[in-house]
């Protein structure tokens, strides 16, 4: 018998030291981005659509880290953050 794999959930699992190394990384990469004047949120974004790490500084060493995860590393973290900072804490009606 086959299976309808399309209605099946896949599961996924981030390992914490990844998720510590990214928030670390992304904290330093936005800082970086403000000390010299770019709007973070605006140049982050480029990046992650993009993937061109010349939305990223160099000041600070900023590009060569960003460069160093994935960009699904990044926007699972960026994901994980704000869902359990803004939307976890509000339950279900």
């Amino acid at each position: 018998m086959s299976r309808d794999t399309q209605q099946e959930t896949m599961t996924f699992k981030v390992k914490s030291e990844d998720v510590e190394r990214a928030r670390e990384i992304l904290q330093h990469v936005f800082f970086a981005l403000r000390e010299k004047g770019y709007n973070p949120i605006n140049q982050l974004v480029g990046y992650l659509l993009s993937g061109d790490p010349a939305y990223i500084t160099s000041h600070g060493n900023a590009r060569t880290l960003i460069r160093k995860l994935e960009r699904d590393e990044l926007l699972e973290e960026l994901l994980r953050s704000y869902l359990v900072n803004h939307v976890a804490d509000q339950g279900e009606d």
